[in-house]
């Protein structure tokens, strides 16, 4: 097995295309792919799945912050694969605050030993890309950066100026490039790229930068320079509750989950099972219903003209169902969605009305202390998660959460969040289940002593 991370000098490199597009590239090539994405995104992950053909997974320093865990959310997945592909987040240092190494992909990098290809856009530039790359290789000579990857560049005499000054003024080689085209770019909306099964011809845009990178992209040559290693993983042992069922929303409005909070659950013994909050008439049998995150607002119409589940869902709390709902599910289940002047009815669980923003109302990781005992946790303890919306939940509702955000130990923000109804939880706040050892224990066991 190998392993690569493609990084990138910023936010905007072009580093998700060129990780698609080497992907499908390495796919073609009849290579078996494991996809990892650094940091908390839903939507980047499931492209590499659509590529791949295997869930993509979450490598996140906060989100799960025991080094042993996270190595082995990478290790369990990369024993049975040619090559693991892990694409980063923003710029290679880039993490939370100024600490290089936390949460960055060069944190994430260096804890897994793994090199890195680094994405540099070349657009209007040709010898000062070689600064950049000189001051990225010395900054930290601990990070492997293995070779570089010239994005948008004009034609092919561009990027020959480009590589050479890289390989006269630094040790990287230079692999290849990527020429800027017209129509490859995949369309964006307020938490990223639109999710892939919302763009018709996402299949035919990704061949087209993977056939692109064949003739531009010296692939074996990148390969060969990547040490091969052997994983030697075993399972956990996990206590069992294999009596317990649950179903989550899985629909075009709903789909942000961790694949390994999904995967720890089975692991548990736990029967899943999904729903469609938009098609279904009503809600499957089950002890727990998970509402993930999406876009509830782009599909709020048919959310809203379903008035069978809706219905469903609200009688399911009134007889006491546990839910958990976090983000696009917390805004479902309140009273309204309100568009301009047009207000869609939702499932009415938590009295209050949501609505779009012009900015992000919300981002970035935080922790959460609670105030009171909730279905995902007791008094006093704290959780750590991730929230990112450009929405806001206008509510009277007792808030149970105490949030802070914190930058290089200093609290830079404070709110509150979260509302606990009966054996329904419903926030903002994005939860990853490995989190601490017994997180999702303590979730089952409120739910099987409900029952």
């Amino acid at each position: 097995m190998k392993k690569l991370m493609i990084a990138a000098v910023s936010s905007g490199s072009g580093k998700t295309t060129i990780t698609l597009g080497l992907m499908k590239l390495l796919q073609n090539h009849g290579y078996r792919i494991q996809p990892y994405k650094v940091g908390p995104d839903y939507v980047d992950t499931q492209y590499h799945t659509r590529i791949t053909g295997k869930p993509s997974r979450n490598l996140d320093m906060f989100l799960v912050q025991d080094d042993e865990r996270l190595q082995t959310l990478f290790e369990k997945e990369a024993q049975q694969v040619d090559i693991c592909v892990i694409e980063g987040v923003m710029g290679l240092f880039d993490g939370l605050g100024v600490n290089k190494d936390f949460c960055s992909s060069a944190g994430v990098a260096k804890q897994l030993n793994c090199p890195v290809l680094l994405v540099v856009n070349g657009q209007s530039a040709s010898t000062s890309v070689a600064a950049v790359v000189k001051g990225f290789s010395d900054f930290d000579p601990a990070v492997m950066i293995c070779g570089v990857i010239i994005n948008k560049v004009a034609s092919d005499t561009h990027y020959q100026l480009i590589k050479k000054a890289v390989e006269t003024y630094t040790k990287v080689p230079v692999f290849g490039y990527l020429k800027r085209e017209e129509g490859v770019a995949l369309p964006s909306r307020q938490l990223g790229l639109v999710p892939d099964r919302e763009i018709n011809d996402v299949d035919e845009k990704i061949e087209q930068v993977a056939a692109s990178l064949e003739k531009t992209f010296d692939f074996n040559g990148l390969l060969e320079k990547l040490p091969e290693e052997k994983i030697s993983y075993r399972a956990p042992n996990y206590p069992q509750y294999s009596e317990l069922k649950v179903a989550y929303a899985l629909d075009e409005a709903f789909h942000f989950y961790y694949q390994d909070n999904l995967e720890l659950l089975t692991s548990y013994g736990v029967e899943l099972s999904t729903f469609s909050p938009m098609k279904d008439q009503q809600l499957p049998e089950a002890d727990l219903y998970y509402f993930g995150g999406g876009y509830p607002e782009e599909f709020a119409q048919q959310l809203a003209e379903n008035h069978s589940m809706r219905k469903s869902i609200k009688d399911k709390h009134e007889q006491g169902a546990f839910i958990l709902a976090e983000c696009g599910g917390l805004m479902y289940l309140g009273s309204f969605f309100k568009e301009d002047d047009q207000r869609y009815p939702m499932v009415g669980i938590f009295d209050g009305i949501s609505e779009m923003t012009s900015g992000l109302r919300k981002f970035g990781y935080c922790y959460g202390e609670i105030e009171r005992d909730t279905l995902i946790g007791k008094k006093g303890s704290t959780l750590v998660g991730h929230e990112f919306h450009h929405s806001i939940f206008n509510t009277q509702e007792k808030t149970v959460l105490k949030m802070t955000k914190k930058r290089d130990e200093e609290v830079v923000k404070r709110w509150t969040g979260g509302y606990q109804k009966k054996n329904t939880f419903g926030s903002y706040l994005h939860l990853h289940f490995y989190q601490s050892e017994n997180f999702l224990q303590t979730l089952l066991e409120q739910v099987r002593s409900g029952l």
